[in-house]
């Protein structure tokens, strides 16, 4: 699962037994080399769908970890692009990696997606692999907060994956996954808040709306489709809607 240059099994588990904030600073370093980096076949296929939107102006990458999103908004943004992390160690990482020659200007901001210290100066958000972090009650929240940054008519982008059938190991590695955090949780603080199973599309797609986004769903065919004909990927874009004036 890790190779030679990962994260040893003790770094693994001090940073479980770490805050998220302090649990990503100590992982940043070696992050990139773990299974937890979005794989670039995603980010691909993410920003071949999102292309004939495009171009945009000013993106924002929304967790942005070490930029593996914020890369790729420099090929989607022809302004400027913002990455914003809670995590010091991470945005450090980015800033290294990051570099790209010419194109649009790339911001780092250290900040909590729960309440992004930006007015409505974005034509496009992604975001990567984050919303574990977020339990269920937060998300309606956080949506709340992607709109307030989006110009009207901007969009908040991200890939969902089907849920792996009960028949495939997968669905139980998660559900192990999730029930250790849960123990892990109940006994230690500070929380560690990391769950692969609580964000359902149709929840995730209920609360967008009701946060005052339009929402489509595009398949990602690069990931196949499953035996009853659904795309194993979607790629989520809501877009911010402009209130109608009162009567």
């Amino acid at each position: 699962m890790f190779g030679p240059e990962g994260p040893s099994l003790r770094e693994l588990a001090v940073q479980a037994l770490s805050s998220v904030e302090h649990g990503y600073d100590l992982l940043a370093p070696k992050f990139d080399r773990t299974p937890f980096r979005t794989p670039g076949a995603v980010l691909d296929a993410v920003a071949g769908a999102l292309a004939p939107a495009g171009p945009f102006g000013d993106g924002l990458d929304l967790c942005c970890g070490t930029g593996a999103g914020t890369e790729l908004l420099t090929g989607l943004c022809h302004r400027s692009v913002t990455g914003v992390d809670f995590s010091a160690g991470m945005l450090e990482v980015a800033r290294r990696r990051v570099r790209p020659a010419g194109g649009p200007g790339v911001a780092w901001v250290r900040g909590d997606a729960r309440a992004l210290p930006f007015t409505a100066a974005f034509d496009l958000v992604v975001s990567f692999g984050a919303f574990g972090h977020f339990l269920p009650g937060e998300l309606p929240g956080l949506f709340r907060q992607v709109r307030s940054v989006l110009r009207p008519g901007g969009r908040f982008a991200f890939p969902v994956f089907a849920p792996p059938r009960p028949a495939r190991a997968a669905f139980w590695t998660l559900l192990g996954f999730d029930a250790a955090m849960r123990v892990r949780n109940a006994l230690w603080r500070p929380p560690f808040v990391m769950y692969y199973r609580t964000f359902r599309l149709g929840e995730v797609l209920g609360g967008l709306r009701d946060a005052g986004f339009g929402v489509e769903l595009y398949p990602l065919p690069e990931f196949g489709w499953r035996a009853d004909g659904s795309p194993r990927a979607r790629l989520v874009a809501a877009r911010r809607l402009t209130p109608r004036p009162a009567a």
